[in-house]
């Protein structure tokens, strides 16, 4: 089905990319996982395998930015468990796939969300941790790989350092609490952060990585939500090109700018 740039029933507040969407099966659980994908080939394959074979309890839905490399086959999405394959076709990057896989998960009537890259990096084994987190309470989850019990294994130097002396540091400048490791995309979210009408995730501003950072400061900002990090690990591969979609001087440069411009609250509703 085609999802329209405002879908149905809701005001210009609630700003969506344009999408299709594959729908498998009916919602059966209380919380989502989000899989934000493009292009990876088999790396998404096989952690989809990996997914389902996992008795983690949640649904899974791919959200794919555009991907042309044949890898989400839906009769293999189906077979593995998949609740539904997102499609965007309007404009935007990770947060434009972001505010889609949000509106479809609450539009579904879920309490929560996981979001996590379909790159493979992450071990999956972390997800019941996240889900009882959500259980406790907690509105924004964000995954660690330095505090006890997480793992940094074949993390780039420059990565290490970006976000250790620079990217963490200023984003719990600005949420008034401390984070730790702040570009991992392993989070969770309560339906009750997203819905909420000050944060306002349902905006056209968020295109490529604000979303992520206006949810980490904006959440820890306001003493009604909860918000804490779990141990997660986080895997790079030994050899080879890293796996990134973010280009060393555009890219990054790109990153900083928005990174900037969350933490002077440019995002802030």
């Amino acid at each position: 089905m085609l999802a329209p740039d405002l879908p149905p029933g809701t005001g210009p507040e609630r700003e969506v990319p344009a999408y299709t969407a594959d729908v498998f099966s009916a919602r059966t659980s209380q919380y989502v996982v989000l899989v934000f994908v493009i292009n990876e080939g088999e790396k998404i394959r096989s952690q989809i395998v990996q997914m389902h074979g996992d008795e983690a309890g949640v649904d899974v839905v791919v959200a794919d930015g555009g991907s042309t490399d044949g890898a989400l086959a839906l009769e293999f999405l189906r077979q593995n468990g998949v609740t539904a394959l997102l499609t965007k076709t309007g404009p935007g990057k990770l947060s434009a796939q972001m505010r889609m896989g949000l509106a479809f998960a609450m539009d579904e009537g879920y309490d929560g969300v996981i979001v996590v890259d379909g790159n493979g990096k992450d071990d999956l084994r972390a997800l019941p941790d996240f889900i009882r987190l959500l259980d406790e309470g907690y509105d924004h989850v964000q995954g660690s790989r330095f505090i006890p019990g997480g793992r940094a294994v074949n993390t780039p130097l420059s990565r290490l350092v970006g976000v250790r002396m620079l990217h963490a540091p200023l984003i719990s400048l600005a949420s008034r609490r401390r984070h730790t490791d702040t570009t991992n995309g392993f989070r969770a979210y309560s339906a009750r952060l997203i819905l909420d009408p000050t944060i306002a995730v349902f905006r056209s501003i968020f295109v490529t990585y604000e979303l992520h950072y206006h949810l980490a400061i904006e959440s820890s900002r306001a003493s009604r939500f909860r918000t804490t990090e779990t141990p997660v690990t986080r895997t790079y591969p030994i050899t080879g090109k890293v796996p990134t979609k973010i280009t060393p001087i555009r890219g990054n440069s790109h990153v900083l700018a928005v990174l900037f411009r969350a933490v002077v609250g440019r995002y802030r509703h």
